[in-house]
């Protein structure tokens, strides 16, 4: 591949983040969430901005590099690996346009522990460190948003574990495929998931190619998806198999 150059806690219904003192309800971050609009915060950085054109398949950073910059989704999307001692690589994120990536550096991480690489041809924005920190401070109404987006990430990023943790294979591959899907954002699912490999899954889930390909047989066969060609249609019925005990 070519190469381009929070703490959280809870109280009572609380959420207590990035800012000193600052608390918010659970149902305050959901709403935050919504109203957050990266297009108009990014108009907000100065100086510190610089957007690139990456094309598929090229890497924006790697596992190891000095974190000192927060990056932006603008369109595309973004895969997120990190590689054990060992050498086992696996899939910890797909991200989609919307989203922000690299933002440890805010909170002294001093390198990146995944590589970042593009899974489309992407629009990515980078923000230097500096840039970023200077408009949280200087806006705080958005760094309260920023807030909220975070920690609505972190909340997925739980799910995630416990889902990793506790679910079978087969569960955790209909999980991410309803993820994907957008199931459960706003009610409405995107039943048409852009294209995305079997060994991408694999890595995802955290099995082999092969037992993918065996679950993604059997929800063929018990109507829950139809996929061609990478693509995949996703119905409700999917979330059976999630549910079922």
């Amino acid at each position: 591949m070519n190469r381009v150059q929070t703490t959280l806690r809870r109280e009572t219904g609380t959420v207590v983040g990035l800012l000193p003192g600052k608390k918010i309800s659970r149902l305050e971050v959901k709403r935050l969430v919504k109203l957050f609009n990266p297009q108009t915060f990014l108009a907000k950085v100065g100086h510190g901005k610089t957007t690139m054109q990456v094309p598929k398949e090229q890497v924006i950073f790697s596992q190891g590099d000095v974190a000192d910059a927060v990056f932006y989704v603008h369109a595309g999307r973004v895969r997120l690996t990190v590689l054990s001692q060992q050498g086992k690589e696996a899939v910890v994120g797909i991200l989609e346009h919307g989203s922000f990536f690299g933002e440890g550096c805010l909170v002294g991480q001093l390198e990146c522990l995944a590589t970042a690489t593009s899974l489309d041809k992407s629009t990515i924005v980078r923000i230097e460190k500096a840039a970023m920190v200077c408009v949280l401070h200087e806006e705080p109404s958005f760094a309260t948003l920023f807030m909220a987006y975070l920690l609505s990430r972190n909340v997925r990023i739980q799910a995630d574990l416990v889902d990793h943790l506790f679910n079978s294979a087969e569960k955790r591959l209909a999980r991410i495929l309803l993820l994907m899907a957008r199931y459960g954002k706003g009610g409405k699912l995107e039943p048409v998931i852009p294209k995305i490999t079997l060994d991408t899954l694999a890595k995802m889930v955290g099995t082999t190619r092969s037992r993918i390909s065996f679950f993604m047989n059997k929800f063929r066969m018990q109507s829950a998806i139809d996929y061609k060609n990478g693509h995949f249609h996703v119905r409700n019925s999917l979330l059976n198999i999630v549910l079922r005990d």
